[in-house]
């Protein structure tokens, strides 16, 4: 059995080849729980939630005959954002809460998440934990181990938390938005909380099959979001990931605001407030540049991680800070949950138009992006970059054209087989070719 097991998000595959094939899903939850159990004199609570894939009910009963089999009590949420678990798990004093989501990914892959009782992600060296636990061959699963799992309606208590970030639309109340739930997680929760606010909300992916989810929808597939918000004159659009953990939007005019510009709205807004920690917001390597800069010129600092929620949060709770995030929509709030949430960002949005009057598109427009192009190539195997001769001489001639007025990221995939390129400068045909330059270096060694 290979050890490493957790990538930057969990545990993630395709579903029902290893590491999600059943033998390795129930040792997975037996070795979770014995990671848990030391020291407790009662049996350790789990919590499990998932998004609307196919194979989340098996892969739950899979996990659930593991943690069984250690003596562990399982309760499951059903269908439940990826926070909602993150934040039920801590409000409802379970040892653990555990996510069954393969995020934006398409429907044959999934994943599995897991939460500590606090509600924050585990961190790498709990994960390394399981990692051991499961590579010690003195145990097996009780292959007469019966997945007992209990079922419990926990919608209402989250979405009663979401609503301390915004009680009511003010101002907004009537407001048209549109909102796209990927036919995924959202689609429990999301009509339910913004009408429970007085928005006539527009739904769009909110009819889920288990083979529909991130399909041609939500935050990976913004183009019919914009398209219904200019048809159907919605004042924005929402829209979220499989799982729920991230949004992106589209202001009144059909235009993405992605999560460079939520971090910059919301940074700005808690400064104006006196709430920005620190004066600090954190990011991962792949925001833009032009964030940066907005940032600096309003006193502000960035604090840049590796691309991953977790090192995110890391970076927030070793700093003291309350605002980080991702350019894919990502956004934590610590004063909210130690994990991102995005109906919790679309809410705190919502707060700052409510509060200022202002139209999201004018928010955003503090934010000048320069030029950036992402490409990705599929690798058979990824060796570090600077044992590749060509791949580094290919990145060397970009970054000295470059000149110090861009930037070059390239890296791995922490859950795919893919090398992303990621360039940003002045020019965007510039920024493609060099790419590109890049791109054919890695086809003609490693793809």
């Amino acid at each position: 059995m290979a050890s490493r097991l957790f990538g930057t998000d969990g545990v993630r595959g395709v579903a029902g080849e290893w590491p999600l094939d059943p033998p390795t899903i129930a040792r997975l939850g037996a070795a979770v729980v014995r990671t848990q159990a030391s020291g407790l004199d009662r049996p350790v609570r789990v919590l499990l939630g998932r998004d609307t894939r196919e194979s989340g009910e098996w892969i739950a009963r899979e996990f659930a005959r593991g943690a069984a089999a250690e003596g562990a009590h399982v309760t499951s949420a059903g269908v439940m954002p990826t926070p909602g678990i993150a934040y039920l798990a801590r409000a409802k004093r379970f040892d653990l809460g555990v996510v069954l989501s393969a995020s934006h990914n398409p429907y044959g892959d999934n994943g599995i998440k897991v939460f500590a009782g606090t509600g924050e992600k585990f961190g790498e060296d709990q994960e390394r934990g399981i990692e051991a636990v499961m590579a010690d061959t003195s145990w097996a699963v009780d292959s007469h181990a019966a997945a007992r799992i209990e079922t419990a309606d926990m919608v209402e208590p989250y979405l009663a938390h979401l609503r301390k970030l915004l009680p009511s639309a003010g101002s907004l109340t009537g407001t048209r938005i549109a909102v796209d739930m990927a036919n995924g997680a959202t689609t429990a929760t999301a009509m339910a909380l913004f009408e429970s606010l007085g928005l006539i909300a527009i739904p769009l992916g909110n009819t889920p099959d288990g083979r529909n989810i991130n399909l041609a929808c939500g935050s990976t597939h913004p183009a019919t979001l914009a398209g219904t918000v200019t048809a159907d004159a919605c004042q924005l659009g929402i829209a979220f990931d499989g799982d729920g953990d991230r949004a992106i939007f589209v202001d009144h005019r059909g235009r993405v605001v992605d999560g460079d510009a939520v971090l910059l709205i919301l940074a700005l807004d808690l400064q104006r407030r006196g709430l920005l920690t620190g004066d600090t917001v954190v990011a991962t390597v792949m925001s833009n540049i032009g964030l940066e800069i907005a940032l600096r010129e309003n006193g502000l600092d960035l604090v840049r991680t590796p691309v991953g929620d977790k090192y995110v949060m890391e970076a927030l709770l070793s700093g003291g800070f309350v605002l980080g995030g991702e350019q894919s929509g990502h956004v934590i709030m610590t004063e909210h949950l130690p994990t991102g949430d995005g109906m919790a960002t679309a809410l705190a949005i919502l707060r700052v138009m409510a509060d200022t009057g202002r139209e999201l598109s004018d928010l955003a427009s503090a934010l000048q992006t320069f030029p950036q192009t992402l490409v990705n190539v599929r690798v058979r195997e990824k060796t570090p970059i600077d044992r590749v001769p060509a791949i580094q001489a290919a990145i060397d001639r970009v970054e000295a054209a470059l000149d110090g007025r861009g930037r070059v990221l390239v890296r791995y995939s922490g859950t795919e087989p893919l090398l992303r390129i990621m360039l940003e400068g002045e020019n965007q045909a510039t920024v493609q070719a060099w790419a590109e330059e890049i791109a054919d270096a890695v086809r003609g060694t490693l793809a």
